[in-house]
């Protein structure tokens, strides 16, 4: 693996290059975008594809990559020109793309603007709430969880967040009259920190989970825009709103195994199973080739 930085507009952007074990060039690039993760969340996965160059990068602001446009806020748009600039370093034509989580936000709106750049999008789990039937509610779910983490902290904020991406169904009053659980009940300490910069729980991240895809420019792609769930995800927040992503472009969301972190290795404490991923991942993408 090698690592670089370019400069983009207000920002220096690192990533990472892995590649082909045999030093064979068969296929474009694999780029890997997340978002507020990092590139060393996909190292099971691109250590699964060895027979590829595969590019994993830092968001601006986050990891390695530096931003200096004074902004603390993360905007889908705007890190899809990031996301174009490390494309246009590492390949002369389009690459294919799996995205996860905030990361498919912003491939989506890379797709949306630059379909030229990416051949297929495979697009796992966006937190879209506007997609959503409930968008209202879901939305009122999400300051929950901001609120519980400015009041209260990390900690608190976290278990709000868990709780919310736990609850099965649409977010009714059911869900409304709940409690905010204690961090114990996840078995995480209470204390605070002083913090309130966390990308997850701040309002940092709010206009990637506010993101409104542009459903004609994404069907007029010619771009191969696949949105991925997982299995276990079903009925949950992410797995609904993938679910009505793929229903927003007149399609099915294709199913992946494990969870929203399923591709991540067991070891991080929330991994899932790297291995049957990959293998559908590498379906998926060789569908297309």
């Amino acid at each position: 693996m090698s690592e670089h930085s370019i400069e983009t507009d207000g920002a220096t952007i690192t990533y990472d290059v892995h590649p082909a074990r045999d030093g064979s060039i068969r296929r474009p690039p694999l780029v890997m975008v997340g978002q507020p993760m990092t590139a060393e969340g996909f190292g099971a996965l691109a250590a699964r594809f060895g027979e590829r160059t595969v590019v994993t990068y830092d968001p601006r602001g986050l990891g390695r990559s530096r931003r200096h446009d004074g902004r603390m806020t993360q905007d889908p748009v705007v890190q899809a020109g990031d996301v174009l600039a490390v494309i246009g370093a590492v390949a002369d034509g389009p690459v294919e793309v799996f995205a996860s989580s905030g990361g498919a936000v912003t491939a989506l709106a890379l797709v949306e603007r630059h379909p030229d750049a990416v051949s297929t999008l495979v697009a796992h789990e966006p937190p879209l709430v506007r997609v959503l039937p409930d968008a209202e509610q879901a939305e009122r779910a999400l300051l929950r969880v901001r609120e519980a983490y400015l009041a209260r902290g990390r900690w608190h904020g976290m278990a709000a967040f868990l709780a919310m991406t736990a609850w099965q169904g649409p977010f009714d009053e059911r869900f409304a009259g709940q409690p905010v659980p204690d961090p114990s009940a996840f078995g995480m300490p209470g204390d605070d920190d002083g913090a309130r910069d966390d990308e997850l729980l701040s309002d940092r991240g709010a206009a990637v989970t506010t993101y409104l895809p542009d459903a004609p420019a994404l069907q007029a792609a010619a771009t191969r825009v696949v949105v991925a769930v997982g299995a276990e995800s079903a009925g949950t927040f992410t797995g609904r709103t993938s679910e009505a992503t793929a229903e927003l472009l007149g399609r099915r969301a294709t199913v992946f195994p494990s969870h929203h972190g399923g591709f991540l290795d067991p070891a991080t404490g929330y991994g899932g199973d790297p291995d049957a991923f990959a293998a559908r991942l590498r379906e998926v993408l060789d569908a297309a080739a």
